[in-house]
């Protein structure tokens, strides 16, 4: 395509259409998801404040933090923004803003899968080498790790959103909440197989190698609460790993079915709905699937509360 096609085709600003174009149902899912949001900055920020307390100084929690802080940010990223268009009409988007939003969200969700993967390694470490955690575990390596995810997720943001956005784009009507990949790429005027295998190779790097690795560290884990003797020490060693293990099943599974999953004639609803649920569930629940089965986490929020309450 010459360039003067390329310009007849440049857009400044997007039209998003959203979930609903009912009023009635639009300003429903104003009030659930502004709880849902208000319920994901406060229990996020909450595990960032558990880092006061000296006892839970350990890498299990320091990467607990860090995968709080990319869920606020991912929330942030998307959901104040939707909150906003849920009230205006209509739902328009800056080009350089939908650019950035591609790119943050992406990059910051593409983090959290990699996170997660180093959080399986912790938790193998933990169970099948408890005499050297301390020593394997140490914080040079955790913080290597943490910006090792970050910087991978951010990289591969880059690449997909730059050839994404290189498109030229028959027109600017994005049938999501968000600027999302697969909702751009079906605006593109042009053969768009290229980006199809890009987004299947950043699928891969991004979803397949870190569930590769949770699963080979699960599948020692297992392997060793199997040799555990006493009923009370493998459920022991068990309770270590039960938060983690049902926050990748959840992140990972919601994002294979989208990602990963056969097309169809109904596809960009359930990626609507899947999209929704990493976007806006996904963050609220992570903290509260974290706390509810920790005790010293519960104790450190009780403890942290307990002073705010005195400082009033």
């Amino acid at each position: 395509m010459g360039l003067d096609n390329f310009n007849q085709t440049w857009v400044s600003e997007f039209i998003l259409l959203g979930l609903s174009s009912d009023w009635a149902t639009q300003v429903f899912l104003f009030v659930l998801i502004l709880v849902m949001y208000l319920i994901t900055m406060v229990g996020n920020s909450l595990i960032l404040l558990i880092r006061l307390d000296s006892r839970l100084h350990t890498p299990m929690y320091f990467f607990l933090s860090v995968l709080s802080l990319v869920d606020i940010c991912y929330a942030n990223s998307v959901v104040p923004q939707m909150l906003a268009h849920f009230l205006s009409a209509p739902k328009r988007i800056p080009f350089h803003g939908c650019v950035l939003q591609l790119w943050a969200s992406l990059a910051l969700g593409g983090s959290e899968f990699f996170l997660l993967g180093a959080m399986a390694y912790d938790r193998y470490v933990a169970v099948c080498h408890p005499l050297h955690y301390t020593t394997i575990m140490h914080g040079g390596l955790c913080l290597a790790l943490s910006a090792s995810c970050l910087l991978a997720g951010f990289s591969n943001s880059l690449m997909e959103t730059i050839i994404t956005f290189q498109l030229p784009l028959c027109h600017n009507v994005i049938n999501h909440f968000a600027c999302e990949t697969l909702a751009v790429l079906r605006l593109a005027c042009v053969d768009i197989s290229f980006n199809k295998v890009m987004v299947a190779f950043s699928g891969f790097v991004v979803i397949v190698l870190p569930c590769i690795l949770v699963l080979l560290s699960y599948a020692r884990i297992v392997a060793a609460i199997l040799h555990i003797r006493s009923a009370k020490g493998r459920h022991k060693a068990f309770g270590t790993c039960a938060s983690h293990l049902t926050v990748v099943c959840m992140c990972f599974g919601a994002t294979i079915f989208t990602y990963l999953g056969p097309r169809s004639a109904s596809s960009v609803k359930k990626e609507k709905m899947v999209a929704l649920f990493y976007t806006v569930v996904a963050p609220m629940l992570n903290p509260l699937i974290y706390s509810l089965r920790n005790k010293d986490v519960i104790a450190a929020l009780q403890k942290i509360l307990e002073k705010f309450r005195k400082g009033i």
